[in-house]
């Protein structure tokens, strides 16, 4: 299977209406383990909080699984992400599904996890498969019967809109090291033959990950943490490759805000989901590289609620609704010209 040319890439976006929602995981877990393990897998506050985020007129959530989850209970994992997948169905959300993520946590191991460190954001977040695994290509016939296993169960799936094959290739001071993985993954994912098109977001300046990601990717995905001059320049830069764009990371108040953000992406008619929901286990309110103990900011960093499901910021709230009632029946269109 080749990559999707740009006529497809284009027809399948004009298709979508304006994809707006946030990365998804509930405020009862500190990580893809916690959320996915049979023991953790928490129901009540999925659908409670998948409520929440249709309420605020999301129709996309972006979800990291962990090849461990599935390693532990293949067909347990496979049976709960059907059941995540039927829940945010339910509400109107398809779910962009993250399969290897290089951010945080290098050791990911499974069984309880633990408590957050207070004051720390995103204390106990995983990599998947983690760097040691990344850097031992003994270790990936394994992986590549997670991706295709994963991808081939789901592959004509509607309630999945996208396949984001890895997160942030080269974090944690990988850089090009992680490439020789993310190129088999593709590989892994276009020979199960999804029918959803396959991406990884270009995060960092790094010529070769965002050289491979670009030209390997049928729709292309950034994220963008800083202001909404920059995001649009970024945007404009992108344009030239004539393919459909989605930020599937932003917001960091005092940088990139929902006031000044949001109306960019719904004027460009550019896919958006801002880093987190609900103020939980991730502690993702804290700026990145918090010290234990820190108090709440007055500004939170991420996160559009809080555990009741009451507005960190009600105007947050206001322009999210309004906007995204506006252009709910609109399709995306020109966005990808």
């Amino acid at each position: 299977m080749k990559r999707w040319d740009v006529d497809k890439a284009n027809a399948w976006y004009s298709s979508q209406p304006w994809l707006v929602g946030c990365n998804f995981i509930p405020s009862s877990a500190i990580n893809q383990l916690e959320m996915w393990q049979a023991e953790t897998f928490d129901i009540p506050t999925i659908e409670r909080e998948l409520g929440w985020a249709a309420d605020l007129g999301m129709n996309v959530v972006r979800v990291y699984l962990h090849d461990l989850a599935w390693g532990l209970d293949a067909s347990g994992f496979t049976s709960r992400l059907d059941r995540f997948l039927r829940l945010a169905a339910n509400r109107g959300i398809r779910a962009i599904l993250v399969i290897f993520d290089d951010c945080w946590n290098a050791n990911p191991k499974t069984g309880r996890q633990p408590k957050p460190v207070p004051g720390v954001h995103n204390s106990g977040w995983l990599q998947s498969p983690g760097v040691a695994r990344v850097n031992d290509p003994s270790s990936w016939p394994r992986l590549e019967t997670y991706v295709r296993n994963v991808i081939g169960t789901f592959r004509q799936d509607a309630r999945v809109l996208m396949w984001d094959l890895y997160n942030e290739p080269g974090n944690n001071k990988q850089a090009e090291q992680s490439l020789p993985l993310l190129c088999h993954v593709f590989e892994w994912a276009r020979s199960a033959e999804p029918s959803q098109p396959l991406t990884a977001g270009l995060w960092f300046d790094n010529a070769s990950l965002n050289t491979f990601q670009t030209e390997a990717s049928d729709v292309l995905t950034f994220h963008n943490y800083r202001d909404a001059g920059d995001l649009a320049s970024q945007i404009a830069r992108l344009r030239k490759h004539r393919r459909p764009l989605i930020c599937t990371e932003w917001l960091r108040r005092g940088h990139s805000d929902v006031a000044t953000c949001l109306p960019v992406f719904c004027q460009q008619r550019v896919g958006c989901c801002n880093w987190g929901l609900v103020n939980g286990k991730t502690q993702t309110i804290y700026p990145w590289g918090t010290a234990a103990g820190t108090p709440e900011p007055a500004v939170w960093f991420h996160d559009l609620l809080r555990q009741d499901g009451s507005p960190f910021d009600p105007e947050e709230v206001r322009l999210l609704k309004t906007m995204t009632a506006q252009t709910r029946a609109l399709p995306t269109g020109a966005g990808a010209a």
